[in-house]
């Protein structure tokens, strides 16, 4: 059997636009990951400080530890409720 050079290129290309795939998904999930961490701390900001200080007082402290919590949760239980949806189509 022989083999041209297209053959072994076509093998080394497809592994390549796989890695480069996978690179973009990776970039794409940090993108998102920190405009996640951009939005919670624009809302509990908001929510949470009545002034700004030298200091943070413990009610703003909780306030912010409470929110940055509850956001955390709502964005874990949309995520496996996605990956629940798209096991269910896979099958």
């Amino acid at each position: 059997m022989s083999y041209s050079s297209d053959d072994v290129g076509s093998g080394s290309t497809k592994d390549g636009d796989h890695d480069l795939q996978e690179f973009l998904l990776m970039e794409k999930q940090k993108a998102q990951l920190n405009a996640q961490i951009h939005e919670f701390n624009d809302i509990c900001w908001e929510k949470c400080m009545d002034k700004p200080g030298s200091k943070i007082d413990s009610r703003t402290e909780t306030c912010l530890n409470n929110c940055v919590d509850r956001f955390i949760d709502v964005s874990l239980l949309i995520t496996n409720r996605f990956a629940q949806l798209l096991q269910k189509s896979a099958m």
